[in-house]
C-alpha cells in the first residue's frame, strides 16, 4: 500500500471513531447499557446508512486495528482467572454439555425460523441459523449455494441483536445500566496505571495473538491473549491494573466496526433480515436462560454468568459484557471459544448428513 492511501485510511478511521465517540458519549448521557459499544455501533451504522458521505465510500474499517484492541480485550481477560475459575473445573463437563445442547437447537431451531417464516431456501436457512462460526457458515454457505448476501447480514445481525439486547434486558432486570463506570470500576479493580503497565499489556496481547494464530487456536486474537495473560497471572509473573479507558475504548472500536457493518446494505433486504434477527435472538435468549437455569441447579454457577456463557454474541463482545459486569469474564469466553468449536464441528456433522455440500 502507498503512503497516500495508509494516510486517508488513517483519518478515515479516525473520522469514524469520532462519529463513534459522539454516539458513545450521548449514549452515556442517557445512560445507554455498555455506552461506547452500542453508541460506537449505532452512530457509525447510523453514518453509513442515513448519511453516506462520499469522503467514506472507498472506506472498510481496518480488521487489523480492530483485532489488536480484540486481543486487549484477552489480556484483561486473562488476567481475571482466579482461583474461583480453577474450583469450577469439576462443574465444566456440565456446562459444556449444556452448550452442545444449546448449539444443536439453536441451529435446528433458526433453521425453521428462516424456513417457514422467512421463506429462505434450504441452504440459506441452514447456514444463517448458527449460533456462532460466522466466517466458516459464510464460507461453506457460498460453497452450498446459500445467498450470501442474506447470510452475511443474518449472521452479523445475530450478533448486533445479541450484544443490544442482552444488555437492555439486564439493565431493565437490575435496574441500572450495565457497562456504567461503576460496573467497570467493579469489574477492573484500580483505574490507574503505569506506562510500563501499558507496554505489558501490549506485549502480552501481540506475543499471544502470535503463538495462537502459530498452532492454530480458534478466536486466536482473544484466546492467545487470554490464555498467556492467564499462565503469567496465576504463576504471580504479572499483576496488572486495567484501566477503565482502555475497556471503554475497547467497547469504542469493536462498536464501529460492527456499525461498518452495514455499508453497502440494501435497506429493503436489512429490513427483512432484522425482524427475523429478532425473532431468531429472542429464540436463543430464552433457550439460553432455560439451559443456564437448569445448569445453575446442577453446578451452583450463577445464573446471570451462565446466561452470558450461552448468549451468542461474538466472542470479543460478550466477553466486554462480562467484563463490564464482573461476571466472570474468564469462565464466559471460555464457553464462548467452545461454542465456535462446537458450532464448526456440528455444522460439519449436518451439513453432511442433511446434503448440504
Amino acid at each position: 500500500m502507498s503512503q497516500v492511501p495508509s494516510f486517508r485510511l488513517v483519518w478515515q478511521t479516525a473520522l469514524m471513531l469520532c462519529f463513534g465517540a459522539l454516539g458513545g458519549g450521548l449514549a452515556s448521557l442517557v445512560h445507554l447499557p455498555m455506552p461506547w459499544m452500542l453508541g460506537g455501533l449505532f452512530a457509525s451504522a447510523l453514518v453509513i446508512l442515513l448519511w453516506a458521505p462520499p469522503i467514506l465510500a472507498d472506506y472498510n474499517f481496518p480488521m487489523p486495528f480492530r483485532t489488536g484492541f480484540v486481543a486487549l480485550i484477552g489480556v484483561m481477560i486473562g488476567t481475571q482467572v482466579t482461583a474461583e475459575l480453577v474450583a469450577l473445573a469439576g462443574k465444566l463437563p456440565w456446562t459444556m454439555a449444556g452448550l452442545v445442547v444449546f448449539v444443536v437447537l439453536a441451529h435446528f431451531g433458526n433453521m425453521a425460523i428462516f424456513r417457514y417464516l422467512g421463506g429462505y431456501d434450504r441452504a440459506t436457512a441452514f447456514y444463517s441459523g448458527t449460533p456462532g462460526g460466522l466466517m466458516e457458515s459464510i464460507v461453506m454457505g457460498e460453497g452450498a449455494g446459500a445467498d450470501i448476501r442474506i447470510l452475511t447480514a443474518q449472521q452479523f445481525l445475530r450478533i448486533i441483536v445479541v450484544i443490544t439486547l442482552l444488555p437492555l434486558g439486564l439493565s431493565l432486570w437490575m435496574g441500572a445500566p450495565v457497562g456504567s463506570a461503576a460496573g467497570l470500576q467493579s469489574a477492573m479493580g484500580q483505574s490507574r496505571v503505569t506506562p510500563l503497565a501499558l507496554v505489558t499489556i501490549a506485549l502480552a496481547a501481540g506475543l499471544g495473538l502470535y503463538l495462537a494464530r502459530l498452532i492454530r487456536l480458534p478466536a486466536a486474537q482473544l484466546s492467545g491473549p487470554m490464555i498467556l495473560a492467564a499462565l503469567a497471572t496465576v504463576t504471580g509473573v504479572l499483576d496488572l491494573h486495567l484501566p477503565i479507558w482502555l475497556i471503554a475504548s475497547a467497547q469504542l472500536v469493536i462498536g464501529v466496526s460492527l456499525g461498518m457493518r452495514f455499508k453497502g446494505v440494501n435497506m429493503a433486504l436489512l429490513r427483512r433480515c432484522a425482524w427475523l434477527a429478532l425473532v431468531s435472538v429472542a429464540y436463543m435468549l430464552v433457550l439460553g436462560g432455560v439451559l443456564s437455569a437448569l445448569l445453575w441447579q446442577i453446578t451452583g454457577i450463577e445464573w446471570l454468568h451462565l446466561l452470558i456463557s450461552f448468549s451468542p454474541g461474538g466472542v470479543a463482545e460478550m466477553s466486554i459484557v462480562a467484563l463490564s459486569l464482573a461476571a466472570n469474564p474468564a469462565l464466559v469466553s471460555l464457553h464462548h471459544v467452545a461454542r465456535i468449536l462446537m458450532t464448526v464441528v456440528e455444522l460439519s456433522v449436518a451439513a453432511r448428513l442433511l446434503g448440504m455440500r
